[in-house]
């Protein structure tokens, strides 16, 4: 297939990104890849630290498939082996530790879920352990004179944190020169990332010029705020829609989300002509966003199924059909009953769910994880979760 030519291809690469690093650069390594036949290497590592991938992440795959789509070679980089060391990007603190085993199941996980976005079968899948875990000492000493400590302080993160005085260990130092090395394994002629990769990816471009290397282009994307409308979009803030979830569960998320963040999300997970979309009414242009994302990561019958429940409970204040039931023995704490449930993925979630206020059972809100039910009623977990609980008769 004839690629788009250069302005085209331009056009379609530009939606939504941030910055271009540098643009006349891509466009003669778009110039070379037409003119010899020859697709450009595209690189994105993502690091398996969690799961789930969700819309937060689909940024960057959305782009990838452009890539694709274009005639383009897309290398999705598993980071199984800097998953274990985890990116300090934009953290005040050290990142905790993954374990081998934790990475390659979280890893496992990603395979299945990028194929809802990219064609499996025309990308290509590596592993950076699989150079790392072969990389002597002497070449990471060689990798490591190619940064100084001036540079990595240079970095906002690390700037903040040593200010501050908070502890910055070398490990994390050397994350940005692992990262940068991918690109040098990969041969990368262009690297997307977010805006908060800045740093780690203009290291690739450095050490590929000190390895006598063609430096990558570097394109970031904005980071996509959560359902809180403020913070990144992550599973530790609990501000996600993960690709993985109900399609009711998505929809309603969704839902929620402001008029202005809206928009955004159109931008950078829909193909939707954005003029068109500013002059819907707002409600109608959110119904149709729940719509669309459901239907691309289910099926269009799940969007009309999920549309049809949200308009049940919330327009119309009656609970879900599939509201599940719990016996408990009466002793059991709202903690326990929402972890033994899986209403929530962990007790830091709940505590800050009861935090918020955001749980409320029998009509009234419940703030203290230690409370125990003491009669049958309906427990409500921020807008969309329900659970039916039953108490033993005394």
């Amino acid at each position: 297939m004839q690629k788009p030519d250069i302005k085209k291809q331009l056009e379609i690469i530009k939606r939504g990104a941030v910055d271009i690093i540098s643009e006349d650069e891509l466009k003669q390594k778009l110039e070379a890849s037409i003119k010899s036949g020859k697709p450009l290497k595209i690189k994105a590592g993502f690091d398996p630290t969690a799961p789930d991938i969700h819309l937060g992440h689909i940024v960057l795959l959305r782009k990838l498939r452009q890539f694709q789509e274009l005639g383009h070679e897309v290398i999705f980089l598993i980071g199984d082996f800097t998953g274990r060391i985890g990116d300090p990007s934009g953290r005040s603190e050290i990142r905790k530790q993954l374990t081998a085993e934790e990475v390659a199941k979280n890893a496992e996980t990603y395979r299945r879920q990028i194929s809802k976005v990219l064609d499996i079968k025309k990308i290509k899948i590596v592993f950076n352990s699989s150079w790392f875990e072969k990389l002597s000492l002497t070449s990471m000493l060689h990798l490591a004179m190619c940064s100084s400590v001036g540079q990595m302080l240079a970095r906002d993160d690390f700037k903040k944190r040593y200010t501050k005085g908070e502890n910055i260990s070398i490990l994390e130092f050397i994350y940005p020169l692992l990262q940068g090395y991918d690109s040098i394994k990969l041969e990368a002629d262009v690297e997307l990332g977010g805006t908060d990769q800045v740093f780690n990816l203009l290291m690739g471009r450095e050490l590929q010029k000190d390895f006598n290397q063609p430096q990558q282009v570097v394109i970031t994307m904005p980071l996509l705020e959560g359902t809180d409308g403020v913070n990144k979009m992550s599973k530790s803030s609990g501000n996600y829609i993960g690709i993985n979830e109900s399609p009711s569960e998505m929809f309603g998320k969704i839902m929620s989300i402001s008029d202005a963040l809206m928009v955004k999300y159109y931008e950078l997970l829909t193909d939707e002509d954005l003029a068109a979309v500013k002059s819907m009414h707002p409600k109608e242009a959110k119904i149709k966003l729940a719509r669309e994302i459901v239907a691309q990561y289910h099926s269009p019958e799940d969007a009309k199924r999920a549309q049809a429940e949200f308009d049940r409970v919330f327009s119309q204040k009656e609970l879900p059909d599939d509201i599940l039931e719990y016996k408990t023995n009466g002793t059991e704490t709202i903690l326990a009953i929402l972890l033994n449930t899986g209403l929530v993925k962990s007790g830091n979630e709940a505590r800050r769910l009861l935090k918020q206020g955001a749980v409320i059972f029998c009509d009234a809100r419940i703030e203290k994880d230690s409370f125990i039910p003491q009669e049958s009623g309906i427990l409500k977990v921020g807008a969309r979760r329900f659970l039916k609980i039953t108490c033993p008769i005394k």
